[in-house]
């Protein structure tokens, strides 16, 4: 990590005027899941394969009759990774980290429901790491219940896109920095996988002070070390699109900023899109891409924007192009690429923590991409037969070089304006809301994945 005279100066004097605005509300050290919640669905009877099992699969995307959503079947069509799990590339023999904390009492039999439903296999393995000290599950604990609801999206919609692969979750003792690097280290210290999903984040606003950059370069430390155990690391955008909440309430700062983990330089940042897949008027499990915009649906926008910490790494500097460098100001920027994250057109869940009781929801967030890329990578490193490792350098070099025109569904309407502040708009090519877009596994697979590549 490289961090300059001035991100750090106007950093610091950020917190001092958030100090005085906000009070002790800020929450600095404690990182938000990324998920976010939407209504229980309505589940049909299954009469055949690919078909709808929920009524909210074939709505209309006017929103008519309610929310859209999808399940496994039309998210694998959307980004071509039917054609690699239908080639037997399910990440078998790769293992999925999947970081989050508290744990959740019912992430085994939340993912067999969900596998039973939608006719996928139970994972090889799924292992649960609970790290010490982690207190017993409080049901009337808020900030408890929320993390179930994450652990559960991240599970199941990564085992929906690898399913061959084993799930290893290592749950840290608390939402705090300090444990969930606790727990990335001992994952990494006793390589328990080759691909780690992150999907939370904290405003890199709280990092702008002597103790706070410490802490930076505690997780940088971490980062590093999986880059050198070519372990692939993915961190989710953030919710509150081109800023990032102050409280747990999830108030926002009013101003732009970006979320930490995801700048991090050794991180692959995953924005968020709303997806429209089956038919021109409706979603349908059976139809076809239609199109993505930057996700920005009254339920949350996507992360995405310019670090004040992080200068900017040579590859994107390289490959963004002149006018988004003009932006950056020698900055990291975010995202890399990007995912479906709409709760308009969320995917389905099953969480028995749920508001509703026990049972599917919808879920969007910048959270449902992180883990679905990670399940992705296990099944090119599948194929590979060895780890990916770091990514951004690969994909910054294919979208510099027009590679990724043929590969990436490039992503050009919509901004990450939030609550007042400001947005960045898509465009083509690279942007700050959707990176470099979303992908098409079906060709990008080969090409990642090519050893000689």
């Amino acid at each position: 990590m490289r961090t300059s005279a001035l991100g750090r100066r106007w950093a610091a004097l950020t917190v001092c005027a958030t100090a005085v605005l906000f009070g002790s509300t800020a929450f600095a050290g404690q990182m938000k899941p990324g998920s976010v919640p939407g209504e229980k669905a309505t589940q049909l009877p299954k009469l055949a394969p690919n078909a709808a099992v929920f009524t909210c699969e074939t709505r209309p995307f006017d929103e008519s009759a309610g929310l859209f959503c999808y399940g496994p079947g039309a998210i694998r069509k959307a980004y071509g990774i039917d054609s690699l799990i239908n080639k037997g590339y399910t990440g078998k023999g790769r293992t999925i980290v999947i970081l989050d904390a508290f744990g959740s009492p019912s992430v085994a039999t939340d993912l067999a429901n969900f596998d039973t439903v939608y006719g996928l296999p139970a994972p090889p393995s799924l292992k649960i790491i609970t790290m010490p000290g982690t207190p017993a599950f409080d049901p009337t604990d808020a900030d408890m219940v929320g993390w179930t609801g994450e652990i559960a999206l991240d599970t199941q919609w990564a085992h929906a896109v690898a399913p061959g692969a084993n799930i290893v979750l290592v749950a840290a003792k608390s939402d705090n920095d300090e444990d969930l690097l606790a727990a990335l280290n001992y994952a990494l210290d006793n390589h328990l996988g080759d691909v780690v999903s992150m999907s939370f984040g904290e405003s890199e606003t709280f990092f702008g002070n002597p103790s706070g950059l410490d802490l930076l370069a505690a997780w940088e430390k971490a980062f590093t070390k999986a880059r050198a155990q070519h372990v692939t690391l993915f961190a989710s955008a953030g919710d509150s699109g081109s800023t990032q909440p102050f409280d747990a309430d999830g108030d926002t700062l009013p101003f732009q900023n970006v979320s930490w983990p995801a700048s991090s330089t050794n991180v692959t940042s995953v924005g968020g899109t709303n997806l429209f897949f089956g038919t021109a008027t409706n979603a349908d499990p059976n139809g076809t891409y239609q199109g993505e915009q930057v996700w920005n649906d009254g339920f949350g926008a996507t992360g995405g924007g310019m670090s004040i910490l992080i200068d900017e790494p040579l590859s994107q500097a390289l490959f963004v192009g002149a006018a988004m460098n003009k932006t950056l100001h020698k900055h990291r920027g975010i995202a890399d690429v990007s995912y479906n994250a709409g709760v308009v057109g969320g995917v389905i869940t099953y969480w028995s923590e749920g508001s509703g009781g026990a049972g599917f929801y919808l879920f969007g967030g910048t959270s449902a991409g992180s883990p679905q890329w990670a399940g992705i990578i296990a099944d090119l490193n599948q194929i590979r037969g060895r780890p990916m490792g770091f990514l951004n350098d690969r994909i910054n070099l294919l979208g510099g070089t027009g590679v990724l025109r043929s590969l990436f569904h490039d992503v050009t309407v919509g901004d990450n304006g939030f609550n007042g502040v400001d947005g960045f708009s898509a465009g083509r090519g690279y942007d700050l809301p959707t990176g470099w877009g979303t992908p098409n596994f079906g060709l990008l697979g080969t090409t990642l994945a090519d050893p000689s590549n």
